[in-house]
């Protein structure tokens, strides 16, 4: 089954004279070793499983429309090993249309959208065959669907590129710093932080749904006190209230709003760890500015019993005590609290300051290393958020839905200096520094 579908949420609204069709990836007409399981998404359908080296689907009648560009994308997951996906015509040695290129994505329903363009291929109907490479040994990917938006003009939606000459320049800066001398007492550990608190709430999202006042669920906001749908990275660095410190970190940060029996509990305490996973750090550099990013699945609406991955937590003495009626939220001692950690991608591709789904463009580090479409090293941000209660036996919910659909967005707006000495100081010399930036 092909179906026609206008991706307005998945890829942004193609320009009107664009054509988009989606193949859902159990639709094929013939494979070999390809599994079948649930998607874990609000309407998410099948999605192809157990993916490995060799592996492959065949579409037919997947139109690609007519001469001109055409964007491929595939919807995919992976909780371990990198590879890439082959889109090839006719048959499986056929021409080759596209190469998607796979990594982690945090988990096996932890869904992306990887993309690539175009510019020269078949036009009409074709046979559409995907190939499955991986040095990985065993499964490396789940497939929830592909895409193929022919026509249109300008660039592809949903993709927006770094400044290549502001970001050199800023590379350039940042080379250039002195880094400061790293006392002998200096926790070795690669870490610098932003302390925040709560700022301000509004059913707005300026990476999902910019310049669109109310279009989202309700968000809480720390970091810049000005953030609404028509936030820009030039308005972020134009208005300096900011609920964190340091003062030089105008980003933004936002998680949905939190809700105990029907009223909004606002987080009590923010700390905004930049870090690094990998073994070696010294090869990791600042954001660009306006960079922007998600973790986390809104959609995500799955039971989360005792020991689910990335779950709330109880923090202080005596911890969790039991669990709510649906087993979905942890019940902490009176003298506790409720604390979500969130943790984002960790390597970028190096040319998009975002992506259609806010998550192509970057990817967590695999194997203590960023490599392939993703070899830029940049610091692991994760959120640290406390709640000023222990809970009920009646649960939360969050504004987005169940416990499984809590995400986390960054909007980059540090001062660059402020930003890259840091790093300089603290991850590439393996340091742990306060807010202050000092160890």
């Amino acid at each position: 089954m092909v179906v026609a579908a206008a991706l307005s949420i998945t890829l942004g609204a193609p320009s009107a004279n664009a054509a988009a069709v989606t193949v859902q990836a159990e639709s094929y007409a013939a494979q070999s070793g390809v599994g079948l399981e649930a998607t874990a998404d609000t309407d998410g359908g099948q999605n192809a499983a157990f993916l490995a080296e060799g592996d492959w689907m065949r579409f037919d009648q997947v139109d690609l429309g007519a001469a001109g560009r055409l964007t491929v994308s595939a919807r995919i997951a992976s909780a371990t090993g990198s590879g890439s996906i082959e889109l090839r015509t006719g048959s499986l040695t056929g021409p080759l249309l596209a190469v998607l290129q796979t990594s982690p994505t945090g988990g096996w329903q932890n869904w992306v959208t990887r993309s690539a363009d175009v510019t020269t291929h078949p036009t009409g109907p074709q046979t559409v065959f995907a190939v499955l490479h991986s040095s990985t040994p065993g499964d490396f990917v789940n497939i929830n669907w592909f895409s193929f938006v022919s026509g249109g003009d300008g660039p592809a939606p949903g993709w927006v590129d770094v400044d290549q000459a502001k970001w050199e320049a800023q590379l350039t800066q940042f080379r250039a710093m002195t880094p400061a001398a790293v006392p002998g007492n200096a926790v070795r550990v690669p870490e610098f932080n932003a302390t925040c608190t709560y700022s301000h709430s509004k059913p707005d999202d300026p990476i999902v749904a910019p310049g669109l006042p109310g279009a989202s669920h309700m968000h809480s906001f720390f970091g810049n006190r000005s953030t609404d749908a028509s936030t820009t990275a030039q308005s972020l660095l134009a208005n300096t209230a900011t609920s964190c410190t340091p003062a030089k970190d105008l980003s933004a940060y936002w998680v949905p709003t939190l809700y105990e029996r029907g009223k909004a509990v606002e987080p009590d305490g923010v700390i905004v760890y930049y870090g690094s996973r990998l073994p070696d750090p010294t090869a990791t550099v600042p954001f660009p500015q306006g960079f922007r990013m998600i973790a986390g699945n809104a959609k995500s609406q799955v039971p989360t019993p005792a020991g689910s991955p990335n779950q709330f937590f109880c923090a202080g003495p005596g911890g969790e005590t039991g669990r709510s009626a649906d087993g979905n939220w942890p019940l902490c001692a009176p003298t506790a609290k409720l604390v979500h950690q969130l943790v984002f991608p960790d390597c970028w591709d190096g040319k998009h300051l975002d992506s259609p789904d806010h998550k192509s463009h970057v990817a967590y580090t695999y194997d203590g290393k960023c490599s392939g479409a993703y070899p830029i090293a940049i610091p692991s941000v994760s959120f640290v958020i406390s709640y000023p209660t222990s809970g009920s036996s009646d649960g939360f919910t969050l504004s987005s839905g169940m416990a499984s659909s809590i995400h986390g967005d960054f909007f980059n707006a540090w001062d660059n200096a402020a930003l890259g000495q840091r790093v300089k100081d603290c991850i590439v010399q393996s340091a742990k520094c306060n807010s202050a930036g000092t160890f």
